[in-house]
């Protein structure tokens, strides 16, 4: 079977400009070089796969139902740069929620793997030659449990640098545009040694 190659991405802070917990359409903005980020992976040939944490269904800030409207304004920003997603993979739980059938601890919130395994499976894609693009190290620690190389954009929105050795990026960058660049300009490359670590369950 043919695989793929895909450049996961973190939605808020690094796809879109973080206003935490939104919902509304109309709050949400590319973030600083994200069209020209996205326009480089896809030429690259990466699939552009959606991988977000959105535990405001959990805390009860907003019902699933609302991320639909969500993705559709994502969609259409995208679409005027001539980028279509080939996936959108979200964790509404968190363990301390309030919403009972949300409230629970799971293997799709970051930094567990997965978001990233499920999409994975359902686009053929390689993840030894892939990529995860976040702003947090949650994400970071996601994309390496997946097998993934990882990018950290460092736009501040990290704030306890909580070190392990799924904690360090292959790079960092200032934006989407930067790393995508540096990706782009990286050897294609095999599975890392530390593929596929199974999630921990903490």
């Amino acid at each position: 079977m043919e695989t793929h190659r895909a450049a996961f991405l973190d939605k808020d802070g690094t796809l879109v400009v973080d206003v935490p917990y939104n919902v509304d359409p109309d709050q949400i903005r590319l973030a600083p070089g994200a069209a020209e980020g996205l326009v480089l992976l896809r030429d690259a040939g990466f699939r552009l796969i959606v991988i977000s944490n959105q535990s405001g269904v959990a805390r009860g800030l907003f019902a699933e139902a609302a991320i639909a409207a969500v993705r559709g304004r994502l969609g259409e920003l995208l679409g005027e740069i001539g980028v279509a997603l080939d996936g959108f993979y979200y964790c509404p739980h968190h363990p301390q929620g309030v919403v009972p059938e949300y409230a629970v601890a799971c293997e799709c919130r970051k930094p567990q793997p997965g978001m990233i395994l499920a999409a994975a499976r359902d686009h053929a894609i390689d993840l030894g030659r892939s990529w995860f693009l976040g702003d947090i190290l949650d994400d970071v620690e996601a994309g390496r449990r997946a097998g993934c190389r990882t990018a950290l954009i460092a736009n501040g929105n990290e704030t306890e640098w909580e070190r392990s050795p799924l904690r360090w990026p292959d790079v960092v960058a200032r934006d989407l545009a930067e790393a995508a660049r540096l990706i782009t300009a990286a050897p294609d490359a095999g599975p890392r040694p530390d593929a596929n670590i199974h999630p921990t369950g903490e």
